[in-house]
């Protein structure tokens, strides 16, 4: 799975230093007008933690994560 960040433009999604397989199946997600995302402070943290590991690459493919999460199930 890949998130992909991009705007519409002339009624179509532009997306920002990404592309996807001609005929991929998307889903995009939209923030209706006045909505927003709360995070309390320990989750707040957490986020900009994993933030800051992707920025530097500090990474963990999504496959390996479902595979760990299979094994614990």
């Amino acid at each position: 799975m890949r998130v992909a960040s991009g705007k519409v433009v002339q009624g179509k999604v532009q997306l920002q230093d990404a592309s996807f397989p001609e005929g991929a199946a998307v889903t995009v997600l939209f923030p209706e007008e006045g909505e927003t995302f709360e995070a309390d402070p320990e989750t707040e943290k957490m986020l900009l933690e994993s933030i800051a590991q992707c920025e530097t690459g500090q990474t963990v493919p999504f496959d390996s994560v479902m595979a760990r999460l299979r094994k614990k199930a």
